[in-house]
C-alpha cells in the first residue's frame, strides 16, 4: 500500500509519518515538497506517487491571521482538500482528512455530535468546513476526522507555550470560559492508523462507508484547567499562580467557540477504540519534553 502524506513536519504529520509506517510505503511531504496552494503541484505529486491512500495532515492553522488572509486560508483548507479528493476519486484511492471543532459556534450546551449543524464563527472555521464539503461531494472514498485542541511534544502549540511562559513568569492569566478536550497528536495518529487498516479491509470487502467522525481525547476541561495541569505536571517552573480569566479579558482577532466538546461515540462504535482521558495523554507527552 502506498500512502501519500501531506504536512509531514507539522505536529500531527510528524506523528503520522511514524504511526503509519507499519501499513505501507509512505511518501511524506512538507510545504517545500508540496505546496497545497498550488493546484498543479498537487496533481504532479499524486501522479508521481500513485497513492492508494492520501492522508492530508497539512492545513492553514493560524486562526487569528486567517481573518486577514482569507484567500490563503481558503486555498489551503478548502480548495486543496477538494482537489486531493478529486484526485483520490479519479484513481480509486482513499482520502483521510482532518477538520476541527471550529466548524461549530460553541453555543450548544452539550458535546457536539457529527449531525449537529455547523456554524463557524471565523474564517479559519469556515475554511475547514468548506474543505469538508469539498471532500464529501468529490465522490472519493473518505474519512474526515474532526479533532480539537491539538498539542504535541514538538512544534508550536498551547502545551509548549505554557511551559515556556511558566518558566519565565510568576503568574499566568488563562481563559477559563472555553471548554474542550486537549488532544495529543500521537493519539490522533495512532487512532488514524487503526482506522485506516480497518477502512482498507472494509473496502476490500465492499463494506466501506465514507463519513465524518469526531476524534478527540475523553474528558473535558477549560484552557485554564489545561494550563494548570501542565504546570502541575512539571517541576522547577517559576510560575506560582495560574489565574482564570474570561475570553472577553483576552480579546483576539478571531472568535473561539465557548464549547469545543466533541462526542466521540460514533468513532468508538465504528472503529472499536476506547479513547483515553486527556490527562493520561498529557502525562505521557510531558515525559517526552526535556526539563
Amino acid at each position: 500500500m502506498k500512502i501519500l502524506l501531506t504536512g509531514k513536519n507539522g505536529q500531527l504529520g510528524w506523528e503520522l509519518a511514524r504511526a503509519l509506517l507499519p501499513l505501507g510505503q509512505i511518501a511524506a511531504f512538507d510545504h517545500a515538497g508540496l505546496d497545497l496552494a498550488d493546484a498543479a503541484a498537487i496533481r504532479r505529486r499524486i501522479d508521481a506517487v500513485h497513492p492508494d491512500v492520501i492522508v492530508n495532515a497539512a492545513a492553514y492553522t493560524a486562526v487569528d491571521k486567517a481573518e486577514s488572509e482569507p484567500e490563503l486560508a481558503l486555498a489551503i483548507n478548502a480548495a486543496a482538500p477538494g482537489l486531493l479528493a478529486e484526485e483520490a476519486a479519479r484513481r480509486g484511492a482513499l482520502l483521510i482528512h482532518y477538520s476541527t471543532d471550529y466548524v461549530y459556534d460553541g453555543a450548544k450546551a452539550a458535546p457536539y455530535v457529527e449531525a449537529d449543524p455547523a456554524h463557524p464563527l471565523g474564517v479559519y472555521g469556515r475554511s475547514k468546513l468548506e474543505g469538508e464539503l469539498a471532500v464529501e461531494i468529490s465522490g472519493a472514498d473518505h474519512l474526515i476526522f474532526r479533532t480539537s485542541w491539538v498539542y504535541a511534544a514538538r512544534g508550536a502549540n498551547f502545551l509548549r507555550t505554557i511551559l515556556r511562559l511558566a518558566a519565565e513568569r510568576e503568574e499566568l492569566r488563562i481563559v477559563a470560559d472555553q471548554v474542550g478536550a486537549p488532544t495529543w497528536a500521537r493519539l490522533i495518529a495512532e487512532a488514524t492508523a487503526h482506522a485506516l487498516r480497518q477502512a482498507m479491509q472494509e473496502r476490500d470487502g465492499g463494506q466501506f462507508d465514507s463519513d465524518v467522525f469526531h476524534l478527540a481525547a475523553a474528558g473535558e476541561t477549560s484552557w485554564h484547567g489545561f494550563a494548570s495541569a501542565i504546570v502541575d505536571g512539571r517541576e522547577g517552573l517559576r510560575v506560582k499562580q495560574v489565574t482564570p480569566i474570561t475570553a472577553a479579558e483576552y480579546p483576539l482577532p478571531a472568535p473561539r467557540p465557548a464549547n469545543s466538546r466533541l462526542n466521540t461515540d460514533a468513532f468508538r462504535a465504528r472503529f472499536g477504540l476506547a479513547l483515553p482521558d486527556w490527562r493520561d495523554c498529557l502525562s505521557l507527552c510531558l515525559e517526552e519534553i526535556p526539563q
